[in-house]
């Protein structure tokens, strides 16, 4: 299936494990990032998408393939609120 075929919940998972992987086990990136990679600059465009990349963040944390991050450390993905950011899980 190609880009233009995906679903926007396929769609959200690819670019946060893109995003991931582009910036390795070191770095992590803020949703909003996300958002604006798929729609776009504008708010009214990117906004939108924030509570689906929530849920697509929290799936993918429950799955191991993210970190959500609050204050730099890892939380419990069915248990944190506010501002976060997301990473590719530590290799410890």
């Amino acid at each position: 299936m190609d880009d233009h075929q995906q679903s926007l919940p396929e769609q959200i998972d690819a670019t946060l494990i893109g995003m991931a992987r582009d910036r390795g086990h070191e770095k992590s990136f803020c949703p909003s990032e996300a958002a604006r990679r798929i729609a776009g600059d504008h708010p009214d465009h990117w906004g939108p998408l924030m509570q689906p990349i929530r849920k697509s963040a929290v799936a993918l944390a429950q799955a191991g393939r993210l970190l959500i991050l609050r204050k730099g450390k890892p939380v419990d993905p069915l248990d944190f609120k506010g501002v976060y950011r997301l990473s590719l899980p530590r290799e410890d």
